[in-house]
């Protein structure tokens, strides 16, 4: 088999598990084989650059980012369409079509969800993907064609032949309930803003300028027509057409179904309201529309909105009740969240009894007060929020909410930053909340690097109450071990000689392994640098801590408030003894003499014999510091084979740019060692 030929079956091979497993929701192989065939095609494209198509499936991400989008315009507008609220409206619909066709027996109607989420069109020009544009104001969109081939329920080029050369197809950018919840899980993660619903966090993942970002976002793609393009050749019917959207690869609704007469759209309405809080996606109503394209084309259209279509929507999902108490929930990463306690109310298809309410800017925005009438709705339909007060009346004393000034978990202190809407737990070694989080992390490859201690066993180990802390890791016995699922003698005996081999560490990493928040690596190292001490770290005031390198006051202050929180100081105390962890101190760390000593150096591209890692390493070792970026302050950028932006931007500033051989002789030259 020649590489082309092998080329080709690996992008048609890759195409088809996407399809499984982006489309049918059916994977047919596990994520490590399908990374196996992906890496294959990566390298033979690598070696092979002329064997490099824009659909195949290693350029869904590819594009730079983008200053401004281009504007579109839709070569068919994409018109919204008219709204029914009650069943006597969509009976005046189903008249004017039976009297715009002239026909007096019942029409037939395709009827599918409305989704709740961004519309888009997709242009392909003989079976492949060339551009991608949002609905805009219906005439103009803006051009997202980068951002929408980063999602792999698109497909890339078409499967089939029947496809038209030229064809639009319009459909939804949406993001599942799950997918949505997971993502707002990481937002509060990282202290980052939560997304009020799925829509929105579509709509904002897709008018991304960096399509790497779009890429991180779960989106997915749900197709409902087509627009200009592909006139002939065509099934005479819309139902049809979705099924032939579905043969040449798009998701399609599997809820959709074709009915009859105005009873048929009735009872398609009752049977999706019933099943919405099943479905796992939001929909805010039901579209249906004439089921023949051809009577279609004779209804045409009025002003802005097709008269053989209309939007079937909802009743809004709000309710009312009292709110009876406000309590605090602490994340795994110490964050606390207010938590309306509420009188149970029947909203949205659910029973609920609580809502959240963000942070505390959120509760004194709305003056939501204990004891108050509040309205209800279920955001997203699925997570529960208190919209507002109704009505006034006096408000007592001592009604208002306070944040405590303690963690209810643990009781260690609580501190907000002022850049920062959430409050947190100072106490992240002890806080029970945070737990699970904390050894996760402790155990981390660049922490302590305790090999074998992964998300199942940490699981195990705080749920049976076996560690509290990370400094009970180290009086672990074989029998406790071997005991949890999964766990015979061998791994066990292995566990622990990972958590002993775990004891002889740096400095560096044990600061890292802290879980200190606004720490990283780098900052890690540097105050390990500085300080040379973990008692004068300690022991360090915010104004001390700000003459490290990189360290300004939010980093400054973290750092101080996590160090003087007594139970942290406990549990560190007891990993030095009786834990044992020891590292070297002092000279160990001060910074080497010499041309890399506080010099600045950004890795970029493959070099020839050294891993980044190991670069960095050396690097760090004779004193210099290693950066991610580019900028005026970097005095080497070190390039190697497929060098990217970082190099490009180095030669507009001036920066030196040097290879993996100047690197070495460079810092050989400081260690007074003979360049190889």
């Amino acid at each position: 088999m020649s590489v082309g030929q092998r080329v080709d079956r690996l992008r048609a091979e890759i195409r088809r598990h996407d399809y499984q497993y982006y489309v049918l929701d059916a994977p047919q192989i596990s994520d490590s084989e399908y990374d196996r065939l992906f890496r294959e095609l990566q390298a033979l494209e690598a070696e092979h650059p002329e064997l490099l198509r824009s659909d195949s499936p290693t350029q869904r991400v590819g594009a730079a980012p983008l200053a401004v989008f281009a504007a579109v315009a839709h070569a068919t507008p994409m018109l919204s369409l008219n709204n029914a609220f009650s069943d006597d409206e969509v009976a005046a619909f189903d008249r004017r079509v039976r009297e715009g066709l002239a026909i007096e027996g019942e029409v037939d109607y395709s009827a599918e969800p409305k989704f709740d989420g961004l519309a888009v069109g997709l242009s392909y020009e003989n079976g492949i993907l060339v551009r991608g544009a949002t609905r805009g104001d219906g005439v103009t969109g803006e051009d997202v064609t980068a951002n929408l081939r980063t999602l792999h329920s698109i497909p890339l080029c078409l499967q089939g032949n029947d496809w038209p050369t030229q064809l639009e197809v319009r459909g939804e950018v949406l993001m599942w309930r799950r997918d949505f919840e997971r993502l707002n899980a990481r937002q509060r993660e990282r202290a980052e803003k939560e997304f009020v619903n799925p829509r929105n966090a579509a709509a904002g993942g897709l008018r991304q300028l960096d399509p790497r970002v779009t890429a991180t976002r779960p989106l997915r793609f749900f197709a409902y027509g087509i627009g200009g393009g592909g006139a002939g050749g065509l099934p005479p019917t819309h139902s049809a057409l979705l099924d032939r959207l579905a043969a040449w690869g798009f998701p399609v609704s599997p809820e959709r179904r074709r009915v009859c007469g105005l009873a048929g759209l009735l009872t398609y309405f009752g049977e999706i309201g019933r099943r919405r809080d099943g479905l796992p996606y939001d929909i805010d109503g039901v579209v249906y529309k004439v089921d023949d394209l051809a009577a279609q084309n004779r209804l045409g259209f009025a002003s802005r909105a097709p008269r053989f279509a209309i939007a079937h929507k909802f009743a809004a999902e709000e309710a009312v009740t009292e709110l009876l108490d406000i309590s605090i929930q602490v994340g795994r990463t110490g964050a606390l969240t207010p938590v309306a306690r509420l009188a149970p109310v029947f909203v949205g298809g659910v029973t609920v009894t609580s809502a959240t309410l963000h942070n505390e800017d959120e509760i004194r925005r709305k003056d939501l007060r204990i004891g108050d009438t509040v309205v209800v709705r279920r955001a997203g339909d699925v997570i529960p929020e208190v919209v507002r007060v109704l009505g006034e009346k006096p408000r007592g004393a001592g009604k208002e909410f306070v944040m405590p000034a303690r963690c209810p978990v643990c009781d260690s202190s609580v501190a907000r930053d002022a850049d920062e809407a959430v409050a947190r737990c100072t106490g992240g070694l002890y806080c029970p909340a945070q737990r699970k989080q904390a050894l996760r992390h402790f155990a981390s490859r660049r922490a302590l690097d305790i090999e074998g201690l992964g998300d199942k066993l940490v699981e195990q180990l705080v749920d049976q109450g076996i560690v509290h802390t990370p400094d009970e890791l180290y009086g672990l016995d074989l029998s406790a071990i071997a005991r949890l699922e999964r766990m015979a003698d061998k791994s066990a005996k292995n566990l622990l000689s990972a958590i002993e081999k775990s004891k002889r560490t740096t400095l560096a990493r044990f600061i890292y392994a802290l879980g200190i928040r606004n720490v990283g690596e780098a900052t890690a190292k540097d105050l390990a640098r500085h300080f040379g001490s973990l008692d004068r770290l300690l022991a360090a005031d915010e104004a001390l801590l700000m003459q490290v390198p990189d360290v300004g006051p939010t980093v400054a202050k973290s750092i101080h408030l996590f160090c003087r929180e007594p139970h942290n100081r406990q549990v560190i105390e007891r990993l030095r003894h009786p834990g044992g962890l020891v590292w070297s101190e002092g000279d160990a760390y001060v910074s080497a003499p010499g041309a890399a000593s506080g010099k600045v150096f950004v890795l970029t591209g493959s070099l020839p014999s050294l891993t980044r890692e190991a670069a960095q390493a050396l690097i760090e070792t004779a004193g210099g510091k290693v950066s991610g970026s580019v900028s005026r302050k970097t005095d080497y950028v070190v390039a190697g084979a497929e060098a990217g932006s970082k190099l490009d931007k180095a030669r507009q500033l001036g920066v030196r740019v040097i290879d993996e051989d100047e690197l070495l002789a460079l810092l050989n030259e400081i260690s007074g060692q003979p360049s190889p």
